[in-house]
């Protein structure tokens, strides 16, 4: 998948996928479809709705055989499919700067694996139809225009594994379903979702979540029980509001986490130092606050720590030793005596903590993760949103540390 620095820049061409379909030609070389089926009204269809071309993209799909129109590809039916002969199995039509809509006809292409329309003007709704796709596993339809709520169709789509919608003008809640799809790649980033991300995100086994760009609200969803494998979570440039959960540390392969450009406050978790293969942190322009955990900054394999433009107000010497790698950006902070740091007045105006669910115990020496983790335990429910290793009843509220 693209690397976490390109993850919100407009995505590159996506090539055609040789593991979801095999033995994929076009042009001459291709077999050859004869007469006029469904697969040929479909593309006719598609090409119909097309009212702009500039590249010429669609001039070779005149004629029956549309095994030779570029940019669709051909191979044998899938594994128990009823279709005798060649199908066509994939479309690729990235960057063909094509405007126009998408037709319900796509659905006559039961044989679909990979539909490829991505930095093309496509708008409108994405239709319904295409959740009748059975063999569909990469579904990229991102830098459009397409618009209205979370395409739900999307949902229906039993195969898919890899969905790219970012860069387009979808926009309300996203539905609590789209977490729990079977899906390895999930980006949905640069659109006007809002409201508050659903708790089933972690039920998604994704292991690139990107959310960045958004219009969403409300905290990040407590990791509580998570078994998943996500490696890239993006949650910036957001209105996220609350603190970091305390199982946030726990999350077992991910490597990237940024968290940056929203309004998240309260102290940070210590136990942010058991996320071992992490490699870039970024929380940078939040309202966090206290001193930052200098076992964050013990972290072996980070690469990239960015804290600026928060309130923290004191740093470790094991910071002091990113810093001079050029790892570490602390600027905009309120740290005493360090330089690049806000103006007196702005820290006295920090804000506060934001409740007992943000509250902290400090302390200098390692987290013990495993144990920690293991308290959390998979599928325990804590009451009143309280962090690990707390507990509470009636008035009197237990601290415990592992």
């Amino acid at each position: 998948w693209p690397p976490p620095c390109c993850c919100c820049c407009p995505p590159p061409p996506r090539p055609p996928s040789s593991a979801s379909a095999p033995h994929l030609a076009f042009g001459s070389m291709a077999p050859q479809i004869q007469g006029g089926g469904q697969e040929y009204t479909a593309l006719q269809e598609l090409k119909a709705a097309i009212f702009e071309d500039p590249r010429g993209a669609l001039s070779s799909w005149q004629g029956p055989n549309v095994c030779a129109y570029k940019g669709v590809y051909c191979s044998a039916p899938p594994a128990g499919a009823a279709a005798a002969g060649a199908v066509v199995a994939g479309i690729d039509l990235n960057h063909a700067s094509l405007k126009g809509t998408l037709p319900a006809a796509l659905s006559l292409l039961s044989h679909l694996t990979f539909l490829h329309l991505n930095s093309n003007r496509l708008a409108g709704a994405v239709p319904d139809t295409l959740g009748d796709l059975q063999y569909l596993t990469e579904l990229d339809l991102s830098n459009n225009l397409f618009s209205g709520p979370f395409p739900a169709a999307t949902l229906l789509i039993p195969s898919l594994v890899y969905l790219d919608l970012r860069f387009n003008g979808f926009s309300g809640e996203l539905p609590d379903e789209v977490f729990a799809k079977n899906l390895d790649a999930l980006f949905l980033n640069n659109n006007q979702f809002d409201g508050q991300i659903p708790e089933t995100l972690w039920s998604s086994p994704a292991t690139v979540i990107t959310l960045a760009n958004n219009r969403l609200t409300g905290p990040v969803p407590t990791a509580y029980g998570y078994g998943g494998r996500v490696r890239e979570l993006l949650f910036l440039n957001n209105k996220l509001t609350g603190c970091v959960p305390e199982a946030l540390g726990f999350l077992p392969y991910i490597e990237v986490l940024d968290l940056s450009n929203n309004l998240l406050s309260g102290h940070l978790p210590s136990t942010l130092s058991c996320l071992s293969g992490i490699e870039v942190l970024n929380i940078a322009h939040n309202q966090f606050t206290g001193e930052l955990p200098e076992l964050v900054c013990d972290l072996r394999r980070i690469t990239n720590l960015s804290v600026s433009f928060n309130f923290f107000s004191g740093i470790s010497q094991d910071c002091d030793r990113l810093a001079g790698r050029s790892v570490f950006d602390f600027a905009g902070n309120c740290v005493p005596g360090r330089g690049m740091q806000r103006p007196q007045p702005e820290c006295d105006d920090a804000p506060g903590d934001v409740g007992l669910s943000c509250l902290r115990i400090p302390g200098s020496r390692p987290v013990a993760c495993a144990e920690a983790a293991v308290s959390i335990g998979i599928g325990v429910t804590f009451g009143g949103g309280l962090p690990f290793g707390m507990s509470g009843g009636g008035a009197g509220v237990t601290v415990t540390v592992p």
